[in-house]
């Protein structure tokens, strides 16, 4: 006689496997709130932190306040990191709060630099421990996408400290930090191109995964995807990227 509670939890494990394999992670958002939209259909107002408006922030154009890094143009917010003059690439982010949930973004690379990529995720400047509060991000580069837990990984203070002492003893890394870091993220092949995609990436408990115009591209899962509070959503931006829409989600 087949166990009922079992019987019952096997379907359960299906039909989330069905979901996510048929990358139908937005419509698993709109079943949740929506905590935020935005359209960029407005001006920015100057080149400081909170130019771009609608609660937007930015971490380094208060460092280079003669340069424009994003323009809001027809609806299109278009990012062009000065990143040698700050030192640092473009950072924007917004606030979000939620523990299970993501973001549904509009994007395009317009083809002005040869490298373009694209670095997105969830902070929490509250947490103890982990630099700068990063937790968790999907990142977009020449030929593949990667997502990465920092909250358990290389933004770990202890963890950092330890790299960081190698690296200026012109050591290698312990082997056993080597080891952790790579638990901590997952590659997958993704060519990019010049055209406009959706794209969505979620938390849900300890996984994380990314899909491109409804096709699942990467998964994984790491204890750091799972912190209950991303109090931010982030760009992270080292050259050109145009964003036409954003909107983040929370699921539970």
């Amino acid at each position: 006689m087949k166990d009922p509670i079992l019987t019952a939890l096997l379907a359960f494990s299906l039909v989330c496997t069905i979901r996510v394999a048929s990358g139908d992670d937005k419509a698993w958002l709109e079943k949740g709130a929506l905590l935020f939209h935005d359209a960029f259909e407005r001006e920015e107002d100057g080149n400081l932190a909170r130019a771009i408006g609608n609660g937007w922030n930015s971490a380094t154009a208060d460092r280079v306040p003669e340069i424009r890094q994003v323009d809001l143009d027809e609806g299109i917010m278009k990012i062009a990191s000065a990143t040698k003059e700050a030192g640092h690439a473009a950072h924007i982010h917004h606030e979000a709060g939620f523990g299970d949930g993501g973001v549904v973004v509009r994007f395009r690379f317009p083809g002005e630099n040869e490298r373009e990529g694209l670095q997105l995720g969830f902070v929490d400047r509250e947490l103890e421990g982990v630099h700068a509060g990063h937790l968790c991000y999907a990142i977009l580069a020449p030929g593949k996408v990667t997502l990465i837990d920092q909250k358990t990984g290389i933004m770990n203070l202890e963890n950092r400290k330890r790299r960081d002492a190698a690296v200026a003893a012109k050591e290698k890394i312990p082997v056993d930090l080597e080891e952790l870091f790579a638990t901590k993220q997952i590659s997958e092949n993704w060519e990019a191109d010049t055209e406009w995609h959706e794209l969505v990436l979620v938390a849900e408990g300890d996984e994380m995964r990314l899909s491109i115009d409804g096709g699942l591209i990467a998964r994984h899962r790491s204890e750091g995807f799972a912190h209950p509070v991303k109090r931010w959503f982030s760009f992270l931006v080292s050259s050109t990227v145009w964003i036409d829409d954003v909107k983040v989600w929370n699921v539970k």
